[in-house]
């Protein structure tokens, strides 16, 4: 059925349909709304039986979903930005115990300073946690990757992080094709724990491993990521022919034959560089686009496939590595090592920063004539760091950098009276 919905509702619809059986909440802009509508769905009674539990934090709130999902419950929970680091150590211990959990993470940017607006830099920052993280262009998108994160979870016994823009995805109304029950309950199977605590048959969960033996298990986790490389488009073709529509899988190709130009994006800043493609594609030149769907595991091999005929490749990421560069261009370079191809990074919408056409068309005419460097930072006001450069040159107490540069843009007056 189609509805004009927020993204954040269609979450919750998709979730809800995954018939979960615990969701613990703690709220964090910009995800809030995703569990205030799952809350008010499982008041009404329209998903029972379900326990919503209220915690007191994002690390209590993964310490739940940690023990839901060990007792042998469909556990859920979201989150975002510091949300996400506050659970950190809980994070890595869902993915080291192999509890299939899925939450959905509302991409917004780390501070300090403070910003409630969209990056990568969150989910980025946990990509050696153990979880496969999916990565949604739309929301509809968004709202299929659930229901197929619930089913890849549990087959692999591995957790399941789903990510959203925030704001640009969770706040935006758009018009979303939403299963109906009956349609779910076929794709998606009740769930059957491979582990479970229970009295009847006593074991313990989480036991201390020495040296012994913990490679072993940091490698079947591995190994598992890798079985996940070969499930996730499996699980995509079954919810294509069930479902009649494209989502998920590891790559999305857009106007690549005969690509000599290759832009690779996480997210939803795809629709935006598909348009820009599009109009350089009008004028003649060969370039396309390559979104990743899965970030980890990463798809080396179909990265590699992808991009051997191409001559170029230009990553835009939302996220960068302080003191080396992009985060997910790390990655690709391991995919085409080897192969004849001029790389470049080019770092964007930090913080919410607006993604632009012109701006896009701006720096891929500059890829275009091989002119790029190896990284770029989109309409980085350069001026502006030069000031606060000089001024820390100039003066050994020059203040919080974060307010001297607000008072450089004209944001916040210079002095307080």
């Amino acid at each position: 059925m189609l509805e004009q919905i927020e993204g954040s509702v269609a979450v919750a619809r998709a979730v809800a349909l995954c018939r979960p059986e615990v969701i613990c909440a703690y709220p964090i802009s910009p995800q809030t709304h995703i569990v205030e509508g799952l809350g008010e769905l499982v008041r009404s009674g329209a998903l029972s039986p379900c326990e919503f539990i209220n915690v007191e934090s994002e690390f209590a709130a993964m310490s739940v979903a940690i023990g839901a999902s060990a007792a042998g419950a469909r556990s859920y929970t979201a989150t975002a930005s510091q949300g996400l680091l506050f659970m950190a150590e809980a994070v890595y211990n869902a993915s080291g115990l192999g509890l299939p959990i899925v939450m959905t993470v509302a991409n917004r940017a780390i501070g300090a300073p403070i910003n409630i607006w969209n990056d990568h830099s969150d989910s980025m920052s946990q990509r050696d946690c153990g979880w496969l993280q999916l990565f949604a262009e739309s929301n509809q998108e968004a709202l299929d990757l659930h229901l197929q994160a619930f089913k890849l979870a549990e087959e692999l016994s591995m957790p399941v992080m789903v990510c959203m823009d925030g704001f640009i995805l969770t706040h935006a109304y758009e018009r979303v094709s939403i299963p109906s029950q009956a349609e779910v309950d076929a794709f998606l199977p009740p769930y059957e724990p491979r582990q479970v605590l229970d009295p009847n048959e006593p074991v313990s969960i989480g036991a201390m491993v020495g040296p012994e033996a913990f490679m072993e298990v940091r490698y079947l986790a591995h190994k598992k990521q890798r079985m996940a490389l070969e499930r996730i488009p499996e699980i995509a073709a079954e919810f294509r022919a069930r479902f009649g529509r494209d989502s998920g899988g590891l790559l999305h190709p857009y106007r690549m034959e005969d690509a000599e130009t290759v832009v690779i994006a996480l997210g939803s800043v795809l629709g935006t560089l598909k348009d820009t493609v599009d109009e350089l594609r009008a004028a003649g030149v060969p370039i396309g686009v390559l979104g990743i769907a899965s970030f980890r595991p990463f798809p080396l091999e179909a990265l590699r496939a992808a991009l051997s005929p191409a001559k170029r490749v230009v990553v835009l990421e939302k996220s960068f590595s302080v003191g080396l560069g992009g985060v997910v261009s790390t990655d690709v370079r391991l995919a085409v090592a080897g192969l004849a191809l001029r790389g470049s990074t080019v770092v964007a919408g930090l913080g919410g920063r607006a993604i632009t056409k012109d701006s896009l068309l701006c720096v891929l005419a500059r890829a275009l004539r091989d002119e790029l460097p190896d990284l770029t930072f989109l309409d980085l006001d350069q001026g502006l760091v030069d000031r606060q450069l000089e001024r820390e040159r100039a003066v050994r107490r020059s203040g919080p950098i974060a307010e001297n540069l607000l008072r450089d843009v004209g944001t916040v007056a210079s002095k307080v009276h």
